[in-house]
C-alpha cells in the first residue's frame, strides 16, 4: 500500500465522553439549555423565533445575568442558539398579515438528548451550535439595520461592502492556522498565540522578507476583525481568548490599529485553541474535504493500513496509534500481521519495516515466535535478528555479510524517506560506514532498489571528505550496474 504524507499532522483528541462534558460546560450552550428548559407555552417569541423584547429581562434574570442591555443581549444570543440547535422549536403563527405576530414555543427533540443521549448526540448538537456561532462571527457589525433594508424587505448586502463567503474563508483560514500551530506543538496544553502573529500568518506571504507598510496595515486590520470574531467564538468553547486592550485604541486614536509592544504582547490579544476547539475545527475541515488525521483513526484497520498511515507521523503520534492498534489484538497475531505488511520493495518499503520494528518493540517478547518465522526472509531476516538481539533472545543466528549490507541500505533508505533530523541521519550514515572498513567497496553490489540513492545521500552527508568521495563513486557504480 502506498503511503501519502498527510496534509496536517495527526491530532490527539480527548475521548468523546470528555469532549461532550466540555461541550455541555461551554457558557453559550449551557445557557441555551437552561433557557430551553425554562421556556413554555407562555414564552413570547417573534415570527422569526426570537424572544420578544419584553421577554428578555425575565430570560436574563433566569440566567443570572445583569438586568441591563448587555444581559438582555446575552440572553437573546443564548435563545437564538437554543433555536438553532433544536433545543426548542418555534411553531409559526397562524397565517396573518400582522407584522408583530408571535410564534409558539415547544420543547425541541434535541433537548432530551442533552441528558439522555450519547456523547455523539451531545457533540452533534454542539457542532450545530458552532456552525451558528461561526455564521454570527462572520456577520458585519452595523449601527442601524433599518438603513440597509431594501424596499422588498431584503438586506442590501452590497451597501455593506461585505462578502459572506470571503469573510467565512478568512476566518476558516485563521482557525486552520491556529489548529496547525496547536497540533504541531504535540503538547497536552496548547500554547497561547499572539493575535498579531496569527493575523500575520494569513496576510503576510511566505516568501516575503520585510513586510511592506501596506501589508502591515492589512495585518492590523485583520487583528481588529479577529478581535471581534474571537469575542463571539469564545462562549461556544472553541478558544480561550484574551482580547485586545481597548485602552490601546484610545491611546492611539479612534480607528487606529494597535502597534505591537514587545514588552507586553498580551495587550494585543492572545488566543488558545481548546481541546473542544481542536475537535470542532477538525470536524469542519473533514467536512470540507481536508485530510486531518487523528490518533486512533487506524486502530480498526489492517496492519498494511497502519504502517502506511503512520509512515510520516511524528514519533509520539505514531507510537500512540500503534498502541491503540495493538490493544485490540492478540500479541502473536499482531506480530504476524505486522511482519507480513512490512514486506515490499516499493519506495515506502524501508519505512514500513522501520515502523514494523518499532511496533514489535511495543508487542514485547510475545512476538518472538512470529519473528523467528521470518529469519530466512530476504527482506525481514536482518530486522528479525536485530529485534531478537534487542529483547535478549537466545540462539539468534548470525547474519550473513550480504544481509548486513542489505539491512544497512534499507535502514538509511527509511530515514531518508522519513526526512528525519539531519544530525541524527549524519550520525547513522557515519556509524554504519565506520563499522566495515570496506563498506563502500561492497555496498554498491547490494540488491536493493534504493542502493544508488542511499550511497549518493551518504556522499552528501558524510563529514569525512575521503569517505564522501568513496560513497559518490560507489553510487555511480551502483547506477551503472542497474543500467547493465
Amino acid at each position: 500500500m502506498s503511503a501519502e504524507r498527510p496534509t496536517l499532522p495527526p491530532v490527539r483528541l480527548r475521548t468523546e465522553a470528555e469532549l461532550a462534558r466540555d461541550a455541555l460546560a461551554t457558557p453559550l450552550l449551557a445557557r441555551a439549555v437552561r433557557l430551553a428548559r425554562w421556556a413554555g407555552p407562555g414564552t413570547r417569541v417573534g415570527a422569526g423565533g426570537e424572544l420578544v423584547e419584553e421577554q428578555l429581562p425575565a430570560a436574563a434574570e433566569h440566567l443570572g445575568l445583569a438586568a441591563d442591555e448587555e444581559g438582555a443581549a446575552e440572553a437573546s444570543e443564548a435563545w437564538r442558539l437554543a433555536v438553532d440547535t433544536g433545543l426548542v422549536d418555534v411553531e409559526d403563527p397562524e397565517d396573518t398579515e400582522e407584522e408583530d405576530a408571535e410564534g409558539t414555543v415547544v420543547a425541541g427533540e434535541n433537548l432530551a438528548l442533552i441528558t439522555g443521549g450519547s456523547p455523539q448526540d451531545v457533540l452533534s448538537i454542539w457542532l450545530d451550535g458552532l456552525e451558528a456561532v461561526h455564521v454570527d462571527a462572520c456577520a458585519p457589525v452595523f449601527d442601524d439595520l433599518a438603513d440597509l433594508v431594501a424596499e422588498d424587505g431584503s438586506i442590501d448586502f452590497q451597501s455593506l461592502d461585505w462578502d459572506p463567503e470571503a469573510e467565512a474563508d478568512f476566518l476558516d483560514g485563521v482557525l486552520g492556522n491556529l489548529y496547525l500551530l496547536t497540533v504541531g506543538d504535540d503538547a497536552t496544553d496548547a500554547v497561547p498565540v499572539p493575535l498579531p502573529a496569527l493575523a500575520a500568518s494569513v496576510i503576510v506571504p511566505d516568501d516575503m522578507g520585510e513586510p511592506t507598510d501596506d501589508i502591515l496595515e492589512q495585518v492590523s486590520e485583520a487583528m481588529m476583525r479577529l478581535d471581534d470574531q474571537f469575542r463571539v467564538l469564545e462562549p461556544i468553547g472553541i478558544v480561550e481568548y484574551h482580547p485586545v486592550d481597548e485602552a490601546l485604541l484610545v491611546d492611539e486614536g479612534e480607528g487606529a490599529a494597535p502597534q505591537a509592544d514587545e514588552e507586553d504582547i498580551t495587550r494585543y490579544g492572545m488566543v488558545r485553541l481548546t481541546p473542544l476547539g481542536m475537535y470542532g475545527i477538525r470536524t469542519r475541515m473533514l467536512d470540507a474535504g481536508v485530510d486531518a488525521p487523528a490518533v486512533g483513526d487506524l486502530m480498526d484497520k489492517g496492519a498494511d493500513a497502519l504502517l502506511a498511515g503512520i509512515a510520516y507521523y511524528p514519533e509520539a503520534a505514531a507510537r500512540g496509534e500503534v498502541e491503540l492498534w495493538l490493544a485490540r489484538r492478540a500479541a502473536d497475531g499482531a506480530a504476524t500481521e505486522l511482519l507480513a505488511a512490512a514486506r515490499g520493495m516499493d519506495q515506502q518499503g524501508p519505512l514500513r519495516r522501520l515502523h514494523c520494528q518499532q511496533a514489535l518493540a511495543l508487542v514485547g517478547a510475545e512476538a518472538e515466535p512470529a519473528v523467528r518465522t521470518v529469519l530466512d526472509d530476504s527482506e525481514l531476516g536482518g530486522l528479525a535478528r536485530v529485534w531478537l538481539a534487542e529483547v535478549g533472545a537466545a540462539d539468534v543466528p548470525a547474519p550473513t555479510e550480504s544481509m548486513i549490507f542489505w539491512l544497512a541500505i534499507d535502514t538509511i533508505a527509511a530515514q531518508l524517506e522519513a526526512e528525519g533530523e539531519l544530525d541524527e541521519l549524519q550520525g547513522l550514515v557515519e556509524g554504519l560506514a565506520g563499522q566495515h572498513s570496506g563498506f563502500f567497496d561492497e555496498a554498491w553490489r547490494v540488491e536493493h532498489p534504493a542502493t544508488a540513492d542511499v550511497l549518493e545521500a551518504m556522499g552528501r552527508l558524510h563529514s569525512d571528505k575521503k569517505k564522501a568521495k568513496e560513497a559518490r563513486k560507489a553510487a555511480f557504480r551502483a547506477r551503472s550496474r542497474a543500467r547493465d
